[in-house]
């Protein structure tokens, strides 16, 4: 098979990529792939212990910095990619103590009534309604009140978040990435401004002030950690939640289960994140110097990322992998990646998934499709697997 010669990223590979995947995990565990052009390669790990040595290894870094001195600075860098999610120890290390004590298990867990008030709100706008966009009315609205919230950010700027999103993470022309990224600075410098006059009890007045190690976080820094966490916060958990509706809604028996054993969900959530999960892939590694992997000669420089979906797949690990089983037992699954860059909201994100579902069942038990599988379409991104809608039907 001449992986090279696949196009991963087309739109053909994003409406199935599994059966890329399978062709592909048998025979090449690590290779080289067409990124976007002729020319244009990266390395890619497709099978679990592949991903799982990837994403481990300290000799694959995320600061560009450090591979391309010359061409990359603080300067020319976009404020999200001096957030945690792409630097390396130290400055990782000072970054998430800064950020994770918002989302500690317990914090979390202290917003679970606020989350299924939301999710009840949101089920009840949908009342008296035959067919949705179940992503525009429902997915989205609960994860991206709930990071504005947590945030202190003011809900009525979410459509905006929603845009903003959608241009930093889908596939889309540069020109519209530096747009949208500017138009989302501009915002936060107006409202990290009203912060700082008036500050209130949330996480983003928190992070102004808060101090580790005698440091505080730069003004990039903030930007990039704003930014991070309301991408962040909200992409993951919407693909959750509409990726594993659609799960459910494909394997009628596995969601009549889940209909009579409610105690299942938390379980169930664990599964959908294993078999259609929301972040197909990881961001961006860098080799920090030339050596052998996996019987792969791999040069200092070169672009490495992780098919977290492929990984998720892999029968060696799981079995029956390409099955949808919500009473699969103890998943490691690669959903929210692994080692020092593990995702800080994964606790979050595993709360609204197991409300949104649990409240939409109960409100909406007869929910089904209301368009054929193949005409649902998927969203152009290296990194998010996430459709752009998803009609259904609530009667």
């Amino acid at each position: 098979m001449d992986i090279q010669s696949l196009r991963l990223f087309s739109k053909e590979f994003h409406q199935n990529p599994y059966d890329y995947y399978k062709q592909i995990r048998s025979h090449h565990p690590f290779a080289k792939v067409n990124m976007v052009g002729e020319g244009h390669y990266s390395w890619m790990a497709f099978t679990y212990d592949a991903a799982t040595a990837v994403l481990k290894d300290e000799r694959f870094i995320k600061d560009m910095r450090t591979v391309f001195p010359n061409e990359v600075t603080d300067d020319n860098m976009t404020p999200i990619s001096q957030s945690m999610l792409f630097v390396d120890p130290p400055d990782h290390r000072r970054l998430r103590k800064l950020v994770q004590r918002g989302f500690t298990p317990k914090n979390i867990e202290k917003l679970r009534g606020r989350v299924e008030e939301i999710a009840r709100d949101q089920a009840d706008q949908m009342k008296g309604q035959e067919t949705i966009d179940f992503i525009s009315a429902y997915a989205f609205p609960i994860p991206i009140q709930v990071i504005c919230e947590l945030l202190g950010v003011p809900s009525e700027d979410r459509l905006d978040f929603q845009r903003w999103s959608n241009a930093l993470v889908d596939v889309t022309e540069y020109e519209q990435f530096e747009a949208s990224t500017a138009e989302f600075m501009a915002y936060l410098e107006k409202l990290l401004e009203q912060k700082r006059q008036f500050p209130e009890e949330d996480l983003l007045s928190e992070l102004m002030v808060a101090e580790e190690d005698g440091g505080r976080l730069t003004l990039k820094e903030l930007y990039g950690v704003v930014m991070l966490l309301i991408v962040a916060g909200h992409e993951t958990t919407v693909n959750l939640i509409a990726n594993g509706l659609l799960a459910l809604l494909t394997h009628p028996e596995q969601l009549s289960l889940l209909k009579e054993e409610p105690a299942l969900i938390p379980q169930a959530v664990e599964e959908l994140l294993r078999f259609n999960g929301p972040v197909e892939f990881s961001t961006d590694r860098w080799a920090r110097e030339s050596f052998t992997f996996m019987g792969q000669q791999v040069t200092k420089g070169d672009h490495v990322i992780v098919s977290l979906a492929s990984a998720d797949h892999d029968p060696d690990l799981f079995e029956n992998a390409d099955q949808l089983d919500i009473t699969r037992e103890q998943s490691p699954h690669l959903a929210f990646g692994k080692g020092i860059h593990y995702c800080l909201g994964a606790p979050l994100a595993r709360l609204e998934g197991e409300i949104a579902i649990r409240v939409l069942l109960e409100q909406y038990p007869n929910i089904s499709l209301a368009a054929p599988l193949s005409e649902l379409e998927w969203r152009q991104s290296f990194i998010i697997r996430g459709l752009k809608r998803l009609p259904v039907r609530l009667r």
